[in-house]
């Protein structure tokens, strides 16, 4: 006796999805290792910390952290918060070959107690860019932009700045301190 098969229907040329016409499985396999090789490039791609194109590593993610912790310090007006996050090495020579501006840690202690006493308030947005790390020194570059009121005899007048700049930082103890900057 014959076994008998099972009759099968033409292709339909209709089909809403297109899944009987010539090619189709092709395409759609060609379509699918497209889409799992872009899902395995991504993730294999650094982590980003978010908000940033900066590689999320220990070292990037603790630098900022500390810039974090003095803007937040900052906008509260405490030098002292701010002064735990500096090296007793600081020293800034505002980019300049004139020795009257350079700034050493104790004169930064001295400056950031005046002004923070002269500023009614502040809020500060701290925007970074890029974070070079190279040991146990980094250097990251940011966009700053500071609202805020200095008290005068007059009464409160409201100043703003904006601009790149670059702070540089050593791991001390297993913490990254600014080393100039601010």
């Amino acid at each position: 006796m014959r076994t008998r098969r099972p009759r099968r229907d033409p292709p339909r040329r209709d089909a809403v999805d297109g899944a009987e016409r010539p090619g189709f499985n092709r395409r759609m396999r060609s379509t699918t290792a497209v889409a799992a090789a872009l899902l395995a490039l991504a993730a294999c791609s650094p982590k980003r910390i978010p908000g940033t194109d900066i590689r999320d590593t220990a070292d990037t993610r603790a630098v900022v952290d500390a810039i974090e912790a003095y803007r937040q310090g900052a906008e509260r007006l405490d030098a002292a918060a701010v002064l735990a996050l500096v090296s007793p090495r600081y020293f800034d020579n505002a980019g300049t070959p004139d020795p009257a501006d350079d700034i050493d840690y104790g004169q930064l202690q001295r400056r950031l107690t005046a002004d923070y006493a002269s500023i009614a308030a502040l809020r500060l947005q701290i925007n970074i860019r890029r974070i070079d790390v190279d040991g146990d020194k980094a250097f990251a570059f940011v966009f700053y932009d500071e609202h805020y009121r200095v008290k005068t005899k007059i009464g409160e007048v409201a100043k703003q700045a904006s601009d790149s700049h670059r702070f540089a930082l050593a791991r001390e103890d297993g913490k990254w301190k600014f080393l100039s900057g601010l």
